[in-house]
């Protein structure tokens, strides 16, 4: 966090087109204080200027209007009014639920369950296995891994069933 010290007197992120002015004091930038939920109003001074600025709450902005700390951005005046608006509030972020799955992805998630639960996995291994169960050298069994693109090429030119996997498979460790 960086402190910001002695900047125009105004209040909050009062903002006139994208010009932004802070407190007198200084304003802390960084850390959580846009995370919190705030509240813009559109702001109109004695002379017509109208602006919009940032409050904590409407509550906020009427202890800091009634001690005489909300300025116009543009004149600096201090007859300061609510504008007729729409308030707009900013909240912090929420999570935004994963949409639900489609039939497709469904599908594909039961064939992976169902690869994983009645298959051995073998990891980078996966051409030689396959080549040592083709030839005999090694008991026939289910089994899924990786195997580079030249390997797979090799091993489905010589005639070893092989089928490329939809998902990536889940590495296993120890």
């Amino acid at each position: 966090m960086r402190r910001v010290p002695g900047w125009p007197p105004a209040l909050g992120l009062q903002d006139q087109k994208h010009s932004l002015k802070f407190p007198a004091g200084g304003v802390t930038i960084g850390g959580d204080a846009m995370d919190r939920e705030m509240i813009k109003f559109t702001l109109r001074c004695a002379d017509k200027h109208e602006f919009d600025s940032w409050f904590q709450s409407a509550a906020a902005f009427d202890k800091l209007q009634g001690a005489g700390m909300v300025t116009c951005a543009v004149c600096g005046g201090t007859e300061v009014q609510k504008a007729l608006m729409a308030p707009s509030l900013h909240t912090a972020p929420d999570k935004v639920p994963a949409p639900a799955p489609t039939p497709e992805e469904q599908a594909l998630a039961q064939l992976k369950r169902q690869i994983e639960q009645n298959s051995e996995y073998v990891g980078l291994n996966f051409a030689r296995e396959a080549r040592e169960m083709h030839d005999g050298l090694a008991p026939e069994r289910a089994i899924y891994g990786e195997a580079k693109p030249e390997e797979a090429r090799k091993l489905i030119e010589d005639g070893v069933p092989v089928a490329p996997l939809p998902f990536v498979p889940r590495r296993k460790s120890n």
